[in-house]
């Protein structure tokens, strides 16, 4: 069964599609395939059933959806985003796939067991099966702070997105999305993606909950996440550090805001192979973006580069939990002085792990006095923190891609902390 649903104005990967206003709109329904929607040899899109994938296919839908027509020769086929519905997004997603804009259909592979590429397996390297196959968890739809395109870095189209909050509706978690939440995008040269994506939640109970999260997609219409979770062990919400949970993400940039749905997915059982599965690639012409943190090894200080003064909120401690003892430190703002100057943005955090040895994983966004965003990140254990950039690959501060730097120990300042960065000498 279909839903048919008449959408005068969506949002397609940023893109806004015009309604389609002429004719009369038909009320939404229920719609019954006909029967050669049950057939297994069509091809999504195929609306007419010609065995080609055209513009008479397109204005068929319209013509559907403007209720100019009553049913079409395959309705399942005209489903080409594979979500059950049939409706405008269809026929947006169907246009771009006319104009070249996008390479498959979404369809084709939303059953699909999605195989991450082996630089960012999201945990889950032998497949992420379609979210929707399990149980709901809970959903939140979370305020965008602001959102940032860096444009082409060092590992492809980077966007960065800031959460500002979000209240979480679930049957067994209530809470919010705490301010300052950051999501990595990064989308590659052959439109596959990958996102990471940490967030903090503050449960009614008054516990927080850790969330470092990936996830992957062969193009934008089916992004996949793997939703990691760092609870208290003590805590009611223990279970989440165990179990299997995927999800969605999706980015509404006209409304400002991003909508997550976490599924337990710990259920399913399935052997993927060439049939039932869709595999990520990656151009080999660029560096993977790493998950950890750089590891100097025979370096020492050279010349002082920057100085940071960081202004810090208060303690967020998760406690113990399945990786140790978990603490976060948001970073609310400061300055960078010396051979940059830049204001340091309310973003991010320093995500700590207390136990021994003790770690840091500062994560955080500078932007320079002439508006360049700069990504940065300072790793590591104290004596050996170690500092790495993202920016634009034709800045003029693209030598941060690719230079080394070293990091002193955080020293106190006023309403936070002084950190030093120096270059690296071997």
């Amino acid at each position: 069964m279909f839903k048919k649903v008449l959408l005068l104005t969506i949002v397609v990967s940023n893109i806004v599609v015009g309604a389609m206003t002429t004719g009369t709109v038909a009320a939404a329904q229920m719609v019954e395939p006909a029967a050669t929607a049950t057939a297994n040899n069509f091809k999504y899109g195929d609306v007419n059933m010609d065995d080609a994938v055209d513009s008479v296919d397109l204005a068929l839908m319209k013509a559907y959806l403007l209720a100019k027509a009553s049913t079409l020769p395959n309705i399942t086929a005209a489903d080409v985003t594979g979500d059950g519905t049939l409706d405008a997004l269809d026929y947006a997603v169907l246009k771009k796939y006319l104009l070249g804009l996008i390479t498959t259909l979404p369809a084709d592979g939303s059953d699909k067991i999605l195989i991450p590429h082996e630089s960012w397996t999201c945990g889950m390297a032998a497949g992420i099966p379609k979210p929707e196959k399990g149980v709901l968890v809970f959903e939140t739809t979370m305020k965008l702070q602001n959102s940032y395109d860096l444009g082409k870095t060092q590992y492809g189209q980077r966007k960065v997105f800031v959460v500002q909050s979000g209240s979480i509706t679930g049957s067994k978690i209530q809470g919010s999305v705490l301010s300052g939440g950051i999501d990595f995008q990064l989308t590659l040269s052959n439109g596959a993606m990958e996102i990471e994506q940490l967030l903090m939640i503050k449960v009614n109970d008054g516990n927080y909950i850790y969330l470092r999260s990936a996830g992957t997609a062969v193009n934008e219409n089916d992004v996949r996440m793997v939703w990691d979770f760092e609870a208290p062990n003590s805590s009611s919400y223990n279970w989440l550090n165990s179990g299997k949970y995927v999800g969605r993400r999706i980015i509404d940039s006209v409304a400002g805001t991003m909508k997550i749905s976490v599924y337990d997915v710990s259920g399913i059982n399935f052997t993927q192979d060439s049939t039932n599965s869709l595999i990520v690639t990656e151009p080999s012409d660029v560096p993977n973006q790493p998950w950890d943190f750089r590891k100097a090894s025979s370096e020492r200080n050279g010349s002082k580069f920057i100085t940071e003064a960081v202004s810090l909120g208060g303690s967020q401690s998760v406690g113990a939990s399945k990786r140790g003892n978990r603490n976060i430190i948001p970073i609310t703002g400061g300055t960078v002085t010396g051979n940059l100057t830049a204001k340091i943005l309310p973003a991010g955090a320093d995500y700590q792990n207390l136990s021994n040895p003790m770690t840091i994983d500062a994560r955080y966004l500078w932007q320079t006095d002439d508006g360049e965003i700069i990504i940065v990140r300072n790793g590591g254990q104290f004596g050996s923190l170690v500092p790495t950039f993202e920016v634009r690959a034709d800045s003029k501060y693209s030598y941060l891609n690719q230079k080394l730097y070293l990091s002193s120990d955080p020293g106190g300042g006023a309403g936070g902390v002084t950190i030093t960065f120096y270059e690296s000498i071997k």
